[in-house]
């Protein structure tokens, strides 16, 4: 097995595609915008997936938090609320805060995991910092570690009752980033002591199975290498200090914060540490570049993405979603907030 996330160009596979996954049979794959139309289309895509691997079991993941990262939107899907609203609401009654955001998640684990979607990006365990830039902004839990470490394990809960594997990111933390790390390299120049607040949700939340790195510079942990690609970082601070020992993936290798072609990052972030390498874009040359140079599949890595695979399960809504959105909106309703 390739040890690797690809993307997909458009709302059915191509027999290009086709071809190449089945030879290239990779850990799993990440659907946008471009590969949604409508339900049923949805749920055809995710088990033409599967029926090329025979997995019932298969990564198929997705980047949808709600407010500005979502990727499936009304009319054909729900709306969800940007984290601020939970952080608002929590500012007024912590445990109302808490529930809306598992119920929240539990609605969009059940619709993900209706239309074949295993694993969700989500949640961004990224405390937000003043005068950062707002590529993380409204989507952050809070300015506070221990409320985004409660906001973000109500997430996770909510998202496993649902059916659907979580992921915590970007590990190490990406709420001081003063650029955007799709666009150039973020440099944080934290000390090791300040970088402390960063690390706290992540360490609370260490146990969880998935887990993304975030494309930035820590000069007070290596001045050189960007976290994603940085032995150091990976082993001594998110293994190490935070102690996460789940599936490591990166966040999407195509991004402009790193340098090199997209096959020559894949093979660096695997030799500093990465499980699996994320590719978003479907550009068949890089991918066909990346399955060529990643190593196989690690014993070690196998097993960790078995046990994030473990308890997601596809299935029928049943309507317990519209439900679930009640509660939740009921309970935003006290802070003013609305999805």
């Amino acid at each position: 097995m390739t040890p690797a996330i690809f993307g997909i160009a458009g709302p059915i596979l191509t027999a290009d595609e086709k071809a190449f996954f089945m030879e290239a049979d990779p850990a799993g794959y990440i659907l946008f915008g471009r590969n949604c139309v409508n339900g049923d289309q949805l749920r055809k895509l995710t088990d033409d997936l599967r029926s090329i691997h025979g997995r019932d079991k298969l990564l198929i993941s997705i980047d949808q938090e709600g407010g500005r990262v979502a990727r499936l939107r009304p009319p054909h899907w729900s709306a969800y609320p940007r984290g601020e609203a939970f952080d608002r609401l929590y500012e007024l009654a912590p445990a109302s805060a808490i529930e809306a955001a598992r119920l929240n998640a539990h609605a969009m684990g059940l619709e993900l995991a209706e239309h074949g979607i295993t694993v969700d990006y989500h949640p961004p365990l990224d405390v937000r910092q003043s005068g950062a830039h707002d590529v993380i902004g409204d989507r952050a839990l809070g300015d506070n570690p221990r409320q985004v470490a409660a906001l973000g394990r109500a997430i996770l809960d909510g998202l496993a009752r649902g059916g659907v594997a979580g992921c915590i990111k970007h590990m190490p933390g990406h709420g001081r980033a003063l650029c955007d790390s799709h666009k150039e390299m973020p440099t944080v120049t934290a000390s090791e002591e300040e970088l402390e607040s960063d690390l706290a949700p992540f360490r609370a939340l260490r146990s969880a199975t998935i887990g993304m790195t975030g494309h930035l510079l820590f000069t007070a942990w290596d001045a050189d290498h960007p976290a994603t690609l940085s032995s150091t970082i990976i082993e001594r601070i998110i293994r190490g200090k935070i102690g996460f020992d789940g599936l490591l993936l990166t966040d999407d290798i195509d991004m402009q914060a790193l340098d090199g072609s997209v096959p020559e990052r894949a093979v660096r972030a695997q030799t500093a540490g990465c499980d699996i390498v994320l590719n978003c874009w479907a550009k068949m040359d890089d991918q066909i570049g990346i399955a060529e140079g990643l190593s196989a599949m690690s014993d070690r890595t196998a097993r960790r993405l078995a046990d994030a695979l473990a308890g997601t399960t596809i299935h029928s809504d049943s309507g317990k979603k519209n439900d679930l959105l009640a509660q939740r909106d009921a309970l935003l309703a006290l802070a003013g907030e609305a999805a």
